[in-house]
C-alpha cells in the first residue's frame, strides 16, 4: 500500500479538484478553473475551511445567489467549450434546493459542472437539524434528493471513504463528450469536517482524454450514399458541431458541394453569419430563409442537434412526404430521432471522413441559395426601418393590442422604441468580437433571427432550458471564459426582477458585464403566445391595482449597486451610451425602454402548445382547430 494522509473530506476535495486535467487535440489543460462560494449552514467550517486553508490555483469567487452563480459556472463551461468548469459548492437545505434551475439548464445544454451542495448529518446525533426537510416515511430523503432529476450524476458522501470513487465518476461524466453535464454530490456536513487517511495516489496530478470517435465504415458508406442520393439536403447545426470545433470542415462541406447551413441557438456562431452559404437559425426563432429551406429540403443532416420544438417548429418545418434524417451525433440518444440514420461519432473527424468520400457530389441547388439569403438580406434591412405611428402602427403580430393600449404604454414609459430595430441597431455598434448573452422571452428569438455573429463563438444563447436569470449570471461567467472580451447581456425586465444577484459579483470582483434591459414593462413573449392562441391579455403585463402600467427606474436600481448606467429613448442615445459603456471599467446597464408587440414574428413557423379543447371564445376554438390542422403534418417521433 502506498502513503496515507491523513485530512478531512472537505480538505480533500480542494486537493483532488487541484489535480484534474484534459487532453484534447494534442493540449493538456487544467479542467477546474475555480469554484463559486456562498458560504452557510453545512459549507462553511467544513470545504470553506479547507478553502481558506489551501485553495492552491483554485480561483475563489464569492456569489450572491447559489441559481446565480451556478448560472454563471454553467455560462463559463459552455463558453469554454466545456473545456474548463468551475465547482460550486453551497449550504444545506435553501442553499441547495436553489441549484435547481441551474442544474435543469446545466443538463438541458449538456454543461459540464460540478455541483457540491451540503446535506444533513450522517449520524442523525442532531436530526432534525437546521434547514432540514423531514419523511415520515423515509430520514434517508433530503432537499438534495430535488436535484437527482436534474443532475447527469448524483451521489450522497455519508462517509469519508465514498468520496474517491464518487469524484473519479463525475469527472468521467463531466468529461465524456457523449454524456456532458452536471455533477452533483451531496456531501453530509459532518462528514466534510471528518478525517481519513486518504492514499496518497488520489492526489496527483489525473488527466482525461477527451479522444474524439471516428464513424466505422459501415456508418460511413450509409452516410455516403444517403448524401448522394439527395438533391436538396441542409445540414443543420447545433451545439454539438460548435463543442466539437466543426467551423472549417463546415464551411469546406458547404463550399464544395452547394450545401446550405442553417442553425440551432446552440449552434449559432459556429460559422460566422456573413458566410455565403450561412442561412441562419431555422425553426420557431428561425429565419425565413431556414425555414424555406428546411421544407423544400430532401435530406436534413443534423449534426449534434438534440432537435428541439422551437428547433422543429414542434416537427412540422419539415416535409415528411420527402424528407428524410441523417445524424451525426457524439450522443447516441440523439442520433436516433427524428428516426434517422445514425452516426455515432464526433462531430469534426466525421465531417473529414464525408470530405475524403463524397467524391464530385454536388446539389441541384445552384443559385437558389444565394436567392434564399438575399430575400432573408432584404426583409432584415426592412425591419430595420420599422418605426412606432401613433395613429396607424402595425407591429404585424397577430392578435395585437390595440392602438389605443399601444399609445398608452408609449406614453407611460415615454418611448417610440422598437424592439427589433433596438437590436438590429445593436449589431451595428458594438465590436463583432464582442460577446452577446441572452436565454429567455422575446429576445432569443430576435437574437437568432436578426443577430448576424461575424466572428466565431460570440452567440451565447441559452434555450436549452430558457431559464430566466440567466441572462446576468451567465454574462458573468462568459467574462470569466473570455475576459479580453466585451460582454453584452440582452435581457428582459421580467427576467431582471428574476434574478440579477451576480451583477453584483461582477462589481465586486471587477469583471465588468453590459447589461442592455428591454423593458416592455411585462412578460411580453408570454404575453404573446397566450393572445395569439386566442386568450385575452392576462397576468403578463405589469399593472397597478388600478391598471396603470408600471414604470420601473431600472437605472437607479443599478446606480445603487455602483454601476454605470444609461437611461435612452432614441437609436442616437443608445449610440451615445454603448460608445461610452465601451470605456468605462466599471459594469453598465443600459435601460432601453421598448414598445410591446415590436419584436419579430415567426417566419412560416409554428409552435405546438397545450390550447384548451373547449371554450366559449371563437378565437380558441380557431387556435384549437389551427393546431389539430398543424398536428396532422406533424412528425410524432
Amino acid at each position: 500500500m502506498g502513503k496515507k494522509l491523513k485530512m478531512t473530506t472537505g480538505q480533500a476535495v480542494i486537493e483532488f479538484l487541484k489535480q484534474q486535467y484534459i487532453y484534447v487535440d494534442g493540449e493538456e489543460i487544467q479542467f477546474v478553473e475555480g469554484i463559486f462560494d456562498i458560504f452557510g449552514h453545512g459549507n462553511v467550517v467544513g470545504i470553506g475551511q479547507a478553502i481558506e486553508e489551501n485553495p492552491g490555483n483554485l480561483k475563489v469567487i464569492q456569489g450572491k445567489n447559489e441559481q446565480g452563480m451556478a448560472h454563471a459556472a454553467t455560462a463559463f463551461s459552455k463558453q469554454r467549450l466545456r473545456r474548463n468548469i468551475y465547482a460550486v459548492t453551497t449550504s444545506i437545505g435553501p442553499g441547495s434546493a436553489n441549484l435547481t434551475a441551474a442544474a435543469g439548464t446545466a443538463l438541458a445544454n449538456n454543461i459540464p459542472v460540478l455541483f457540491l451542495p451540503s446535506d444533513t448529518f450522517a449520524t442523525r446525533q442532531p436530526d432534525p437539524v437546521l434547514q432540514q426537510v423531514e419523511h415520515e416515511t423515509n430520514q434517508t430523503t433530503t432537499t438534495n434528493d430535488a436535484l437527482k432529476a436534474v443532475s447527469r450524476y448524483w451521489d450522497r458522501i455519508t462517509r469519508p471513504e465514498q468520496l474517491m470513487s464518487s469524484l473519479i465518476r463525475a469527472f468521467e461524466i463531466m468529461t465524456n463528450p457523449a454524456q456532458a453535464g452536471p455533477a452533483t454530490i451531496c456531501i453530509s456536513q459532518d462528514v466534510q469536517g471528518e478525517a481519513y487517511d486518504f492514499d496518497e495516489s488520489f492526489f496527483v496530478k489525473r488527466v482525461h482524454y477527451i479522444d474524439r470517435p471516428e464513424p466505422v465504415e459501415r456508418e460511413i458508406n450509409l452516410m455516403v450514399d444517403k448524401i448522394k442520393n439527395s438533391k436538396n439536403p441542409i445540414i443543420l447545426v447545433g451545439g454539438g458541431a460548435k463543442y466539437s470545433n466543426s467551423r472549417d470542415e463546415l464551411i469546406e462541406i458547404s463550399e464544395k458541394y452547394n450545401i446550405p447551413l442553417v442553425e440551432t441557438q446552440a449552434g449559432k456562431s459556429t460559422v460566422e453569419a456573413n458566410f455565403k452559404n450561412n442561412l441562419g437559425g431555422m425553426g420557431i426563432t428561425g429565419t425565413l430563409a431556414a425555414n424555406k429551406a428546411a421544407y423544400d429540403s430532401d435530406l436534413i443532416i443534423g449534426v449534434g442537434t438534440r432537435y428541439t420544438d422551437f428547433a422543429t417548429s414542434s416537427k412540422t418545418a419539415f416535409n415528411f412526404e420527402k424528407t428524410s434524417f441523417l445524424n451525426i451525433n457524439i450522443n447516441r440518444m440523439q442520433a436516433y430521432k427524428m428516426d434517422a440514420i445514425q452516426v455515432i461519432a464526433d462531430a469534426k473527424v466525421t465531417l473529414k471522413k464525408l470530405l475524403d468520400n463524397l467524391g464530385d457530389y454536388r446539389t441541384n441547388y445552384e443559385n437558389n441559395i444565394n436567392k434564399l439569403k438575399e430575400e432573408w438580406i432584404n426583409e432584415r434591412k426592412r425591419l430595420r426601418t420599422i418605426q412606432y405611428d401613433r395613429d396607424n402602427f402595425d407591429p404585424e403580430i397577430k392578435n395585437q393590442f390595440n392602438q389605443n393600449i399601444l399609445n398608452e404604454y408609449a406614453d407611460s414609459l415615454n418611448t417610440e422604441l422598437i424592439q427589433s430595430t433596438v437590436v438590429l441597431k445593436i449589431n451595428e455598434i458594438i465590436s463583432p468580437k464582442s460577446n452577446v448573452i441572452t436565454s429567455a422571452g422575446s429576445l432569443p428569438g430576435d437574437m437568432q433571427r436578426l443577430w448576424n455573429a461575424t466572428v466565431p463563438n460570440t452567440y451565447h444563447v441559452e434555450y436549452g432550458y430558457s431559464c430566466m436569470g440567466y441572462e446576468i449570471s451567465g454574462a458573468l461567467g462568459v467574462k470569466l471564459a473570455e475576459p479580453e472580451n466585451e460582454v453584452y447581456s440582452f435581457v428582459g425586465d421580467g427576467s431582471f426582477l428574476m434574478l440579477h444577484s451576480e451583477f453584483i459579483t461582477s462589481l465586486q470582483y471587477k469583471k465588468k458585464i453590459n447589461l442592455l434591459l428591454f423593458d416592455n414593462s411585462g412578460y411580453g413573449c408570454i404575453n404573446n403566445l397566450q393572445m395569439e392562441n386566442g386568450v385575452n391579455s392576462y397576468h403578463t403585463e405589469f399593472r397597478t391595482s388600478e391598471n396603470e402600467i408600471l414604470n420601473i427606474d431600472y437605472a437607479k436600481v443599478a446606480e445603487g449597486y455602483g454601476a454605470k448606467v444609461y437611461k435612452v429613448y432614441s437609436l442616437e442615445e443608445l449610440e451615445e451610451a454603448i460608445k461610452d459603456a465601451e470605456q468605462q471599467e466599471v459594469s453598465t446597464l443600459i435601460e432601453i425602454k421598448v414598445l410591446p408587440k415590436t419584436m419579430t414574428d415567426g417566419y412560416e413557423s409554428w409552435w405546438h402548445v397545450g390550447v384548451p379543447e373547449v371554450s366559449s371564445s371563437k378565437k380558441i376554438q380557431d387556435a384549437f382547430d389551427l393546431k389539430t390542422e398543424k398536428l396532422k403534418k406533424a412528425k410524432q417521433y
